[in-house]
């Protein structure tokens, strides 16, 4: 004798069900992943935007003898990336000193703080570093942006 009060789902509902939360699920994924990299190229930019910044900060009170004679061969520029953040002691100054960046950021891309160094020696399209100075940097990433140009080019 069946029982007509019990309540439930057939096997039919919860096929359908399942096809529903499927087809929604395989709709969220790709969404997430781009948002995902919209956000790390976000950051990416905001990245290289303080370190070149810094970089121009350091070119400007070199030429204007803030730091006191430059290095030979560094054209004013940083010798490395640490320089910015350790300081630079002020011309006719002893304990003061001049610091251009707080820490290193984070490449997004490759989650480290190894940066691509270019000096103002090595060609501008060049992948590969001198070692003079640090002219410009940009992302070890071999990825690609959505447009097609690769995010070490930006």
């Amino acid at each position: 004798m069946a029982r007509r009060s019990e309540r439930g789902l057939t096997l039919v509902e919860l096929i359908v069900a399942f096809t529903i939360m499927l087809v929604l699920t395989t709709m969220a994924v790709p969404l997430a992943r781009y948002k995902v990299r919209r956000d790390q190229e976000r950051e990416l930019r905001w990245a290289l935007r303080e370190i070149r910044t810094a970089i121009d900060k350091y070119k400007d009170a070199c030429d204007a003898n803030l730091l006191g004679p430059p290095e030979i061969g560094t054209e004013c520029y940083p010798k490395d990336l640490d320089v910015l953040v350790e300081g630079v002691k002020a011309a006719g100054s002893v304990d003061k000193k001049f610091k251009f960046l707080r820490r290193i950021p984070r490449d997004p891309m490759t989650n480290s703080t190894d940066w691509g160094k270019r000096s103002v020696q090595d060609d501008p399209g060049s992948l590969s570093w001198g070692g003079q100075n640090v002219f410009d940097v940009y992302t070890k990433s071999t990825a690609r942006a959505p447009d097609g140009t690769p995010y070490s080019e930006w």
